[in-house]
């Protein structure tokens, strides 16, 4: 499976903690929770394989990484009852391409709007990211 150095998906550690921090590997891909949390449960969908765009994965593999981020929705609907899951796609700064799953609910921040990429407005506790994550996990 290729892998690119000066990608934080690939590398993690120094590269990931800027952005993000991991939870946990599924199957295909890695999650990761946002460190920005205005939309509480943000988290991070990227496939383990290096890939610009899902067209470039083998239909095995992208199959394999779209039951993932179902797995991973399935999880925030049950931990954190959003009204809506906004999904996002990016990729074009990093080369690696990955989705954003951002909860959405009515009556707070940005609802009925276009997300922020990084509102930089939410940070935690490393107490509370925790909390976050293992109830991600506990509804894996």
């Amino acid at each position: 499976m290729s892998k690119d150095a000066n990608c934080a998906y690939c590398m993690e550690g120094e590269l990931l903690d800027k952005f993000g921090i991991k939870i946990c590997e599924l199957d295909a891909s890695l999650l990761v929770l946002f460190k920005e949390q205005s939309h509480k449960g943000r988290l991070i969908v990227a496939p383990k394989q290096h890939v610009a765009d899902m067209t470039l994965m083998s239909e095995d593999a992208r199959v394999a990484y779209f039951a993932d981020v179902n797995k991973a929705a399935a999880a925030l609907h049950k931990a954190f009852s959003p009204d809506k899951i906004n999904y996002a796609s990016f990729g074009d700064t990093s080369g690696h391409m990955h989705f954003h799953l951002v909860p959405k609910y009515k009556d707070e921040f940005e609802w009925g709007t276009t997300f922020a990429m990084n509102p930089e407005k939410v940070f935690l506790s490393d107490a509370e990211y925790k909390a976050i994550m293992d109830k991600i996990v506990e509804n894996l």
